[in-house]
């Protein structure tokens, strides 16, 4: 692995140690790749994914930049989760910092409802 990989792999690691989703209060764990931003609510009890969205899923239509994108990520997301009776979560920054883009994405969650 190169060095910026294996650092975030180390904290993630770490971030995983401490914080685990459960039925109750399920984890948000975000995803961030050069072109898109990704979003997953995780029950780690039952290891299923219960809902996510993409800023390149097809029923995703915003445009605009990488942040705006985030920030209608979480609120799709927020929106997804409350559909499916989810209102608090564990936020799983994934080993980024909580900066730039994961931050817009949690603060458009918190909009939509969701509870960090």
């Amino acid at each position: 692995m190169t060095g910026k990989l294996s650092r975030r792999d180390k904290i993630k690691k770490g971030i995983r140690k401490r914080l685990s989703g459960s039925a109750e209060r399920p984890r948000l764990s975000v995803f961030r790749s050069n072109k898109g931003i990704y979003a997953q609510i995780i029950d780690d009890v039952a290891g299923k994914t219960l809902v996510s969205a993409s800023s390149l899923s097809k029923d995703f239509g915003a445009t605009g930049s990488k942040g705006e994108q985030s920030v209608a990520v979480g609120k799709l997301i927020a929106e997804k989760a409350k559909a499916a009776g989810i209102n608090a979560v564990v936020f799983d920054r994934n080993g980024y910092l909580y900066h730039g883009r994961i931050k817009q994405l949690a603060e458009g969650a918190r909009e939509g409802g969701l509870q960090f």
